[in-house]
């Protein structure tokens, strides 16, 4: 397992990079080789838009490390409200309640370590396998028709005056749009740290819950599990960089993204050739490919909601 080290020039670098924003249009809508979640590139957007987002960003890092170091963690169940924002043009696109709900049943199994594979999970990570003990309520669904084909990544899916829908309360519930994304998109987060107007998760109606419109092989609902964990203020496994970190201790160190469902054991060829995580929600495998949080990751996801955390609004 990797060794984690922070310092405050380290968590400045980690929220200082600044890329141009990936631009989607209503034409690429093409099927998806592999799986593809904007949210790095949404965050290097914001982050160039608005300055002050780096600040409030390492202040939650140190806060978060603060917190995992001196126990200082929530106790008994966190429990997150859901809304669910549909936007549709296609009959296809106006998923069912049902296929809403199992979403929120995937969510709900993933976090409390009760989804069927958990136990696939191989012996040398046995010991950081995690029940992260969070439990998602479905408790609004709001629906509006559209003329989009496709929203992109730049949340105008967020906002009533672009056509879409604005967030719920989003201090103390979780907003989760459902929409056409394109550009190969299955789905972005908002990181903690970032705009009320704009927080939540997106994720393609495509790639949403279990039942109707899902497409293989992201029919699983763990792009929402991912996305999820990317707004409980986790990192990509492989840290977005080649041989990167994701600020958790029990995870190894990843050369890069993986996908499909790579054969066990994957080593990697970064320092110490560690075998790689890839059953961890937070790489980019295959919805049958991902299947556990760490105990580190777990860690991190409880900090947001302590008092003084990012998320501590949702009254825990």
């Amino acid at each position: 397992m990797k060794k984690l080290i922070l310092s405050a020039v380290a968590c400045m670098l980690l929220f200082s990079c600044q890329n141009d924003p990936k631009e989607t249009t209503d034409a690429q809508t093409n099927a998806i080789a592999h799986r593809g979640c904007a949210s790095q590139e949404v965050l290097e957007a914001q982050l160039a838009a608005d300055p002050t987002l780096a600040i409030r960003m390492n202040q939650i890092e140190a806060f978060t490390q603060k917190a995992i170091l001196s126990g200082r963690l929530v106790n008994g169940k966190i429990e997150i409200p859901v809304v669910v924002n549909v936007l549709y043009k296609t009959a296809a696109e106006n998923i069912s309640d049902s296929q809403i709900q199992s979403q929120i049943d995937v969510l709900n199994q993933d976090f409390n370590a009760t989804n069927s594979d958990f136990n696939d999970v191989p012996t040398l990570f046995s010991g950081v396998k995690a029940n992260v003990g969070i439990t998602f309520v479905l408790e609004t669904i709001n629906r509006k028709a559209t003329t989009k084909t496709s929203w992109g990544t730049r949340d105008a899916m967020k906002k009533t005056k672009q056509g879409g829908l604005d967030p719920t309360s989003p201090t103390t519930k979780l907003n989760i749009w459902a929409c056409t994304i394109g550009g190969g998109i299955l789905g972005y987060a908002q990181f903690p740290g970032g705009s009320s107007a704009t927080d939540g998760v997106v994720i393609d109606s495509k790639y949403f819950g279990l039942a109707g419109s899902g497409s293989y092989p992201y029919n699983l609902g763990r792009t929402a599990t991912h996305e999820v964990g990317h707004w409980m203020n986790l990192r990509h496994i492989w840290g977005d960089a080649t041989c990167g970190s994701d600020q958790v201790a029990d995870t190894p160190t990843h050369n890069t993204a993986n996908y499909g469902v790579p054969a066990y054991p994957h080593y990697s060829t970064c320092t110490g050739t560690p075998v790689e995580m890839t059953m961890n929600y937070m790489d980019y495998t295959d919805d049958r490919g991902m299947y556990m949080f760490s105990n580190g990751q777990k860690s991190r996801m409880e900090a947001i909601f302590v008092a003084g955390g990012a998320r501590a609004a949702f009254g825990i």
